[in-house]
This record gives structure tokens, sequence and C-alpha cells, in this order.
């Protein structure tokens, strides 16, 4: 199950997170990402070992701009708080799974 996350607990869910999260940060209007939706989800569902967050970046434009997202589906994983790894646009599941290593 993937959590939302807005500005208000974006540190206690991904900063503070106790295990590696994967954020996706995304659009309802875009295409890409709705492609994307569902493989985030599986990620999400298959491995419990990490933490698999969503930003909608139309409602949280304050974080998008604060990690530099300018184009979207971009998906970052970050580590003990801080970013680890970055992928931009629809990409298949391996390619998200190896930004978690």
């Amino acid at each position: 199950m993937t959590v939302a996350v807005t500005k208000d607990n974006f540190e206690a869910e991904v900063l503070k997170s106790d295990k590696p999260v994967l954020v996706d940060f995304w659009a309802a209007w875009c295409g890409p990402c709705k492609m994307l939706g569902p493989i985030i989800e599986q990620i999400a569902t298959e491995h419990p070992e990490y933490k698999v967050c969503k930003i909608n970046v139309d409602e949280e434009q304050q974080l998008a701009a604060q990690f530099n997202v300018m184009s979207i589906p971009t998906v970052i994983s970050f580590k003990d708080g801080a970013k680890a790894a970055q992928s931009v646009g629809f990409v298949p599941k391996e390619r998200l799974l190896a930004l978690m290593q």
C-alpha cells in the first residue's frame, strides 16, 4: 500500500522513515504517471522492506520544487533521510527497484 505524502507529513514519512523510501511524484492528468501507477502499487505490495509514497505535484508544488521535479513522473529513492537516486519518465519496474539498491 502506498502512502500519500504532503508537506505536512513529508518529514515523518520520508526523511525519518526507518526503511528506504521510494517516492513517486505524479499528477492525475499525466499519461505516463497513470501507466507507472500500477507498477508503483506492485512494488508497494511485493516489497514490504520499502516504504512507497506518492506526492501529487499539483497539490504539493512546494515539495516538487524542493526536489527540482521538472518532469513527471519522477521517482526518487531516499535512504536514511537523504536523496539517493532518481528516475524521470515511465520506466520498467526493474529500473525502479534498482533505485533502491
